[in-house]
């Protein structure tokens, strides 16, 4: 059994498609068979059965994927730990970030750190908050930002930044006409979420509790993953919703939406490790580089 055999076979078991996996490991798709059917020859065990036209892992394959998961993964920390030796001059970066984050703070410092450091090869994942602690934890990660604290011991977060948090609405809409708005006007509107685990639809429910509003009583037209997707809703007129000023400072400005008059709890974001996994120079240079310019907070 080699890693090769290991990689290929985890990236077939994760897309359940040959053909696809082979494309993106840049392989062949005989050799790609070839691997898989070379494992369950070399252990006369079957990993994968045929239904319709997909494959799926068989019990035994489900089993084998989380130790060929860990394989490699633990092979992926020893070849960090000697590419960390050369200091900055190679290796890779894993960055996870939630999609705020990713879309509208990170880019700043992804692009210093690439013009200090051009060897290092930049990765980076978006997904909402769960998703990005996942990622960490697993070690897919080397460091994950997120908009709120994450209760996980395996996990250590530290604040790198404060985020300001504003309602939204269209220009002509009741909430955002000027006037002060009160908590319980919340409740008179139609809203645009989005989806449950990610960090902005926290904030809001935290801070409905603080108004005394459970936010099962609101009247959400519909959820959405993403921010782009939320603003453009908005901005048709769909209902008001509550996101980053940086996600909507340049359609307020614009005039495609207006901020409603009611202050809101700012939320923070923090940078994620894993506090078993090795460190390496890179991930202490990229948080060097974040802590140089993001106003930091350092109580929680």
């Amino acid at each position: 059994m080699t890693l090769e055999q290991l990689r290929i076979f985890v990236a077939v078991a994760i897309r359940e498609h040959v053909t696809q996996a082979a494309r993106d490991l840049n392989l062949t798709q005989s050799a790609t068979s070839a691997a898989v059917a070379a494992l369950e020859a070399r252990y006369e065990t079957k990993l994968f059965d045929r239904v319709g036209r997909r494959i799926v892992l068989t019990a035994t394959g489900k089993a084998f994927l989380v130790e060929a998961k860990a394989v490699l993964a633990r092979a992926a920390a020893a070849e960090t730990v000697l590419n960390d030796l050369a200091g900055l001059k190679r290796g890779q970066l894993a960055l996870a970030a939630s999609q705020t984050i990713a879309g509208y703070w990170l880019p700043a410092f992804i692009h210093r750190f690439k013009a200090a450091h051009p060897a290092i090869k930049l990765q980076l994942s978006i997904g909402n908050t769960e998703q990005v602690a996942d990622r960490v934890r697993e070690g897919s990660a080397d460091l994950g930002f997120v908009e709120g604290d994450v209760d996980d011991p395996a996990l250590a977060a530290q604040p790198v930044a404060e985020d300001e948090m504003v309602l939204v609405g269209p220009i002509d809409h009741p909430l955002c006409r000027g006037t002060s708005v009160a908590p319980r006007d919340l409740t008179t509107a139609r809203w645009v979420l989005r989806e449950q685990g990610s960090g902005t639809r926290a904030v809001l429910e935290s801070a409905l509790g603080g108004f005394g509003i459970d936010p099962a009583g609101l009247d959400v037209a519909f959820d959405l993953p993403s921010n782009e997707a939320v603003r453009g809703a908005v901005e048709a007129g769909a209902g008001v919703t509550v996101l980053s000023r940086l996600v909507v400072m340049r359609a307020v400005k614009a005039g495609l939406l207006a901020v409603a008059n009611i202050e809101l709890p700012k939320r923070r974001f923090y940078s994620l490790r894993h506090k078993e996994h090795h460190q390496t120079g890179a991930a202490r240079e990229f948080l060097r580089i974040v802590g140089e310019t993001a106003a930091v907070q350092t109580h929680r």
